[in-house]
């Protein structure tokens, strides 16, 4: 969303873009910006950093592994998936930050990671040491009482941080979203599908850690949405779609890397993206197969299981033919706003 924003221009009166277009659109851009004047060292590091991001492209269409850091707005832990943003100068952010005027939470968080903190909280509690036990619970305590992933701490800093008109990511939840400050405002970009229907609906406020933002059009104006019903299920279907993801998140890891062993040396950029679009689109096409059939799995468990509350019976059916046809034609796509 930032590039075609920003940089990336697609053909007129295009509205739909399959995930493949998608990935082909970003390895086409990677490609282009690849500096023109540049030592022979630099150059190399480029070339590396380029080989690295195709690598993990195909991700983008379930998810990159980041894990925050508590002490600044743009502090991560080094992951690969990294490399992406900085190889397409994209600012990344959160605002899970500790608030450096609580000495006690400070002290139990330190600079660790959240992944550290998880493996520290779980070493504290097995131990023997009484004051390691209570800075344990110091940090369990901050997860808990932080788990909307946005302290006011973080936001005051993200609002300071944040350039006036910048486009950058901003990770919470384990989720990406397009944000921007206008007017010393943060906004995000309005990406859920409740949403789809409502073409005024363009951001929302970031403007305390509950997410009840105000939602604007395309020039910051207030826009409520017309039918909030409409988008109340669109959000829940959205839901489902994640929990769907998830899902697929865990086999991700398990699936074959490329061998770059077999690819020969002094292979051209565009016969290594040629090479690496043909796994992605391998990839991809798995990824889908495990959606369909995860979600076959969760409609069946919703029908059979008395807590949902709902009726089994043909009437029930009838009304989900509809939208399991539309979700059908969309499963493959997404909308540019």
């Amino acid at each position: 969303n930032i590039l075609f924003l920003s940089q990336v221009k697609l053909p007129p009166m295009m509205e739909i873009i399959t995930a493949e277009q998608l990935m082909e659109y970003l390895g086409d851009y990677i490609l282009d910006a690849k500096p023109k004047e540049i030592s022979e060292i630099q150059r190399l590091n480029y070339e590396q950093n380029m080989s690295d991001a195709m690598a993990i492209l195909h991700k983008l269409q379930t998810g990159l592994d980041v894990n925050v850091k508590f002490t600044g707005v743009r502090v991560f832990e080094y992951t690969p998936e990294c490399i992406v943003f900085d190889l397409l100068d994209i600012p990344l952010y959160h605002g899970w930050l500790v608030d450096p005027q609580v000495a006690d939470i400070v002290k139990a968080v330190g600079n660790c990671s959240y992944n550290q903190l998880v493996e520290k909280i779980i070493s504290c509690k097995q131990s023997d040491n009484s004051e390691l036990v209570s800075e344990g619970f110091v940090a369990e305590q901050f997860l808990n009482n932080t788990a909307t992933q946005l302290t006011y701490h973080g936001l005051c800093e993200l609002t300071s941080a944040v350039q006036e008109g910048e486009l950058c990511v901003f990770f919470r939840n384990n989720h990406f979203s397009t944000m921007t400050k206008y007017k010393g405002q943060l906004y995000l970009l309005v990406t859920d599908q409740g949403f789809l229907t409502e073409e005024k609906v363009v951001w929302e406020s970031l403007h305390n850690v509950d997410g009840d933002g105000n939602f604007c059009d395309s020039e910051f104006h207030l826009r409520p949405p017309s039918d909030p019903e409409t988008v109340y299920r669109g959000q829940q279907d959205q839901i489902d779609q994640d929990y769907l993801m998830a899902l697929s998140l865990q086999q991700e890891q398990q699936n074959q890397e490329i061998n770059w062993e077999q690819i020969p040396e002094g292979i051209s950029d565009l016969e290594l993206a040629k090479k690496l679009q043909e796994e992605e689109d391998r990839r991809a096409s798995q990824y889908y197969q495990e959606q369909e059939q995860a979600a076959a799995q969760v409609q069946v468990q919703g029908a059979a299981s008395p807590a949902s509350g709902r009726q089994s019976g043909s009437t029930e059916r009838k009304r989900k033919e509809p939208r399991e046809k539309e979700r059908e034609k969309e499963k493959n796509s997404c909308v540019l706003l």
